[in-house]
């Protein structure tokens, strides 16, 4: 048990002390501490007067990175806002790291502050510092903007173009200034040298009204180019689906202002896309789906039950308690989903190989969530096979397993709601087509699920570069935007803590954190079982070892499907 000392101030000015309830958490490089009430025997956080009290932890949280001030209301008083100078922690080790604060702190308007000596952005070292730092110095760079929808939060949207769709109306003279000289738009698409995303899914999906106006989220096209230096760059957007004179074409000429503008409307869909359909939807809830199938269908007894249940731990949980902030209605977000699910979500598009593949991206340079996902899949694939393979050697004992044939009929009726476009199988005829089918499984409530989660604090925590919310519509005319309509249309400063906050809270590590390949849970007995799992947890050593390299090697380094980062299951 670690123990750190918290010596908080409160200011002299007038009504700068609280009744309310203040809680600390301290955010280390290898952990944090639970969040902990300030709370002495008589009054705390008076005028003019310093507490000291006592924060634990399971174990030393490394270097403190962030200390998380929180404030909740005491029984039903009104509103109570405190003034805090400045909080001092003494670290087990006897270091004092001044936090200072100098602000009015609100209900719900939780504070995130850095401490110890002051220090310029090059000069942080630790890796989620670095990242999120990084992110704030580059958001508004084209060749940032467009590596990030390889290896960002999303990389499930960009797709090759081989023909322009007929209502994205982008000319080859448009674009030609920003392809290799001698080059046109026809050979770029030809040389497989052009990509694009296109948001139909969010056309006519039900937005809020917000501050007495509707809200309005893009739901166009970006296209882009990887030019012979291998960086992918945005050549050209489209704000909204249907060509209008007020549907303009954006383009890096325009002013900086029009293009950061056009570019932040994009990842505003893109986030709002990645979030309900990319991290809810194909993780979450199709996760639900198989872990409900399995708690029905398949006694404890069962292999696969045995197999799977791990990578169900605690799934359903969170998925009750989960909550999106987006620009969306209730009915808009349930019709995305539909949508989504309809039009998106089927088994091709679930097994990795193939989505990559019927997108194009097998031959695209430095897409890091490429190669390490289609290594994480072969790993999981083989051992799928391995356990496949010794609980039903023959094609006939899969055939004969009624358990099994209705499990994955629920799967079909239930969670994929009779769907045949789908592709998800009705019954299993081969121990072929079940392995497939369980690396799929496991790979959606692991990997699939980490590569969508766990980058959100880096890239969706510096708000305009990846902005779940724009609070003013898209421009409809160039070349009258500034600085102040982008801050305009920016969430506002408590939304983004609460954002910020959000993010940092899901994405943090947990004591109860299971990586891929464990089974602390026993389930097996059998020795060659369990040397079947030996194997595959030898092999995701290998490959984090190989990632971990490769990373020391990038200037932003890709660290979501190292294994070692990997949760077995879909928990947070």
């Amino acid at each position: 048990m670690a123990v750190y000392k918290i010596a908080v101030t409160t200011g002299d000015r007038p009504n700068a002390g609280t009744c309310d309830y203040v809680y600390v958490t301290l955010i280390g490089a290898e952990g944090q501490s639970e969040r902990t009430l300030l709370d002495n025997w008589g009054p705390d956080l008076g005028r003019g007067t310093s507490g000291c009290y006592s924060v634990e932890a399971p174990k030393s949280l490394g270097e403190l990175l962030l200390l998380r001030v929180e404030k909740d209301p005491f029984f039903v008083l009104p509103e109570d806002e405190w003034f805090c100078t400045k909080i001092v922690v003494t670290t087990p080790n006897g270091e004092a790291l001044l936090f200072p604060c100098h602000r009015w702190v609100s209900r719900g308007g939780d504070l995130e502050l850095r401490g110890g000596p002051a220090r310029k952005i090059f000069e942080d070292t630790l890796p989620v510092l670095l990242e999120h730092h990084y992110v704030a110095a580059h958001w508004q760079d084209d060749d940032f903007y467009g590596f990030q929808f390889l290896n960002g939060v999303n990389p499930n949207m960009i797709q090759l173009c081989s023909k322009l769709p007929p209502n994205f109306q982008v000319t080859d003279a448009m674009v030609k200034p920003f392809l290799q000289e001698g080059t046109s738009l026809e050979k770029e698409m030809k040389n497989g040298n052009i990509f694009f995303c296109d948001y139909k899914t969010l056309d006519g999906i039900q937005t809020r009204v917000y501050d007495g106006e509707q809200l309005v989220v893009a739901d166009g096209f970006c296209l882009l180019y990887m030019n012979p230096e291998n960086k992918l760059r945005p050549i050209a957007i489209q704000l909204q689906q249907q060509p209008s004179e007020k549907n303009n074409i954006f383009l890096p000429s325009d002013s900086k202002t029009d293009w950061l503008l056009a570019k932040m409307f994009i990842k505003n869909a893109d986030s709002i896309h990645h979030q309900l359909i990319q991290h809810l939807l194909n993780t979450h809830f199709v996760v639900h789906g198989f872990a409900l199938a399995t708690l029905r269908n398949l006694p404890l007894i069962h292999p696969l039950y045995k197999l799977l249940i791990p990578h169900f731990r605690q799934t359903l949980h969170i998925n009750t308690s989960a909550q999106t902030q987006t620009s969306l209605t209730g009915e808009g977000f349930l019709k995305l989903m539909v949508r989504g699910h309809q039009s998106e979500t089927t088994y091709s598009s679930l097994c990795l190989p193939e989505n990559i593949v019927a997108r194009g991206l097998m031959s695209v340079p430095n897409f890091h969530y490429r190669d390490d996902g289609l290594e994480l899949w072969g790993h999981i694939q083989s051992f799928a096979k391995a356990m496949v393979d010794k609980y039903y050697p023959s094609n006939d004992d899969v055939i004969r397993d009624s358990e099994l044939q209705n499990w994955i009929k629920d799967i079909f009726t239930n969670t994929f709601l009779g769907n045949v476009h789908s592709g998800i199988p009705q019954g299993f005829t081969n121990g072929e087509d079940l392995a497939k089918f369980v690396t799929m499984v496991i790979f959606r409530a692991s990997a699939g699920h980490a590569a969508v989660h766990n980058g959100m604090f880096e890239y969706s925590g510096w708000a305009p570069n990846n902005p779940v919310l724009m609070r003013k519509p898209p421009p409809s005319t160039k070349g009258v935007s500034t600085m102040e309509t982008i801050f305009e249309a920016l969430p506002n400063q408590g939304e983004t803590v609460a954002l910020l906050s959000g993010f940092l809270t899901v994405t943090k590590d947990f004591e109860d954190f299971v990586p891929l390949g464990s089974y602390p849970s026993e389930h097996f007995g059998e020795p060659s079982t369990l040397e079947i799992i030996k194997l595959f947890q030898e092999s995701l050593a290998s490959l984090g070892e190989k990632i971990a390299k490769r990373n020391t090697e990038l200037p932003v380094p890709y660290p979501y499907l190292h294994p070692a980062q990997i949760e077995n299951s879909v928990t947070i």
